[in-house]
């Protein structure tokens, strides 16, 4: 599972998600996309569940990019403790992503294929999204 080498702070607040991405939102390094359209956390385990999908998917061909990284922990408190006693243990993390983030890239795969494994990929987030191709200049 993804998660940060060191942190400055163990516990973090809840946060914002309003507003729409302003930086990563277009295809940068491979030629198809995965763009959200809503925002919600993403957590490490949604993301290690993709990645395996895109592989299985094209056989190990082509080359797979993620571009969101979860460095957000979030705490949970166990189950049957009373209100109070302050903040709860970290229990994960999580990336935040806003609507208009692209948070996978593929490339090295023809277009049905790329296309397949963005689809199964896209199954295993807790966002809607899009496939997105890459902007020619």
């Amino acid at each position: 599972m993804l998660q940060p080498k060191k942190q400055k702070y163990r516990k973090q607040f809840r946060g914002k998600m309003g507003g729409v991405a302003t930086a990563n939102n277009e295809v940068m390094y491979g030629d198809y996309g995965l763009k959200s359209l809503d925002s919600n956390w993403v957590s490490s385990r949604h993301i290690e569940a993709a990645r395996k999908t895109m592989a299985c998917a094209t056989k190990r061909k082509g080359k797979v990019w993620i571009k969101i990284f979860p460095d957000k922990p979030y705490t949970q408190k166990p189950n049957n403790s009373k209100m109070g006693q302050g903040k709860g243990d970290v229990e994960g993390f999580v990336a935040v992503v806003k609507p208009g983030t692209v948070m996978f890239e593929i490339a090295g795969v023809n277009e049905d294929l790329a296309m397949k494994a963005l689809r199964l990929a896209a199954y295993k987030l807790p966002v809607k999204t899009k496939i997105v191709k890459k902007l020619e200049i």
